[in-house]
């Protein structure tokens, strides 16, 4: 089945009540999925404190029937982390990665992820220096999930980016690296696709045709990122009438292609963004409102 579901970048600042958020998505979004980001709860900070929230933020989300399907990193945490230039950084950020585990199971949440990793101008400019860092980004996302395993986390997971220094801006170099990824892991690595993802610099259109993205990747994706675009990588426009009119992103098309490819049990997260200026900061929820009907009807009609 598909789930509509929020990330919760949306509430960053303007709802960081936990209260406040969980009833947001209850009772105004009307969903019971979300993807957890972690600037809400920043895993950085005292682990006694973050554990706790967790314990509360869990309490509250079953109160009113939320599933905190995954925790995942976001646009306040676009960091170079796994695939930093500097080796004690790396270390830190497996560390911080395993405090999202445990924020992962203490949610209820059946993975964590977040970008793949994201390369300086002088690793990515390098050729045999980027293969290099990859293999580490594939070294520490083991050992990130082998301490997922024991603590009972299903699966990690990567997003696909839209420029090569952070990594899976093609639809190639996403196969390679699912594939190599797989190889040596305690638990499954899989992906996050993104509709409005993809290298413009690629000379293969399908790099920028969203259903060639669903339709090779489907299958590897528990959760799929959903905004409207009119050219790939436009940024994170919602699903109101004003911009499906224009948009290239239209829910019957990639319900179709998502049903074509047997992806029939999949969670389909908006992902949003509304700049801090005036009206945008104040349409947040009425957007999603919007959009989350708009991808309902669609369902619906299935």
């Amino acid at each position: 089945m598909f789930r509509i579901g929020v990330n919760t970048g949306f509430a960053v600042n303007r709802y960081p009540e936990p209260d406040i958020w969980t009833k947001i998505v209850a009772d105004d979004f009307k969903v019971d999925v979300i993807q957890f980001t972690v600037t809400l709860l920043n895993p950085f900070w005292p682990r006694d404190y973050v554990l706790h929230k967790a314990e509360e933020i869990r309490r509250l989300c079953d109160n009113k029937g939320i599933w905190i399907q995954q925790t995942f990193t976001d646009a306040w945490t676009r960091l170079n982390h796994l695939t930093s230039p500097d080796p004690e950084e790396r270390k830190i950020w497996v560390e911080c990665f395993k405090t999202m585990v445990d924020m992962s199971i203490i949610m209820g949440a059946e993975a964590t992820g977040s970008h793949f990793g994201i390369l300086s101008f002088n690793d990515n400019n390098d050729p045999a220096r980027r293969m290099a860092m990859m293999q580490e980004g594939f070294r520490n996302w083991e050992k990130v999930a082998e301490y997922g395993a024991g603590k009972g986390l299903k699966y990690v997971y990567f997003e696909p980016m839209s420029v090569p220094r952070e990594f899976a801006g093609t639809i190639e170099e996403t196969r390679y690296m699912i594939t190599e990824a797989n190889k040596n892991i305690a638990i499954p690595m899989k992906i996050c696709l993104d509709v409005d993802h993809g290298d413009l610099q690629s000379d293969n259109p399908d790099d920028t045709d969203p259903h060639a993205w669903l339709r090779a990747f489907a299958h590897e994706s528990p959760t799929i990122h959903l905004k409207q675009s009119y050219k790939a990588g436009m940024g994170h426009v919602p699903f109101t009438p004003e911009h499906n009119e224009k948009g290239r992103i239209k829910a019957d098309e990639v319900l179709n292609t998502l049903t074509k490819m047997g992806c029939t049990d999949c969670s389909l997260i908006l992902e949003l963004g509304h700049r801090e200026r005036w009206p945008n900061d104040y349409r947040v929820i009425e957007d999603f409102t919007s959009s989350i009907n708009y991808w309902k009807d669609a369902i619906s009609k299935i």
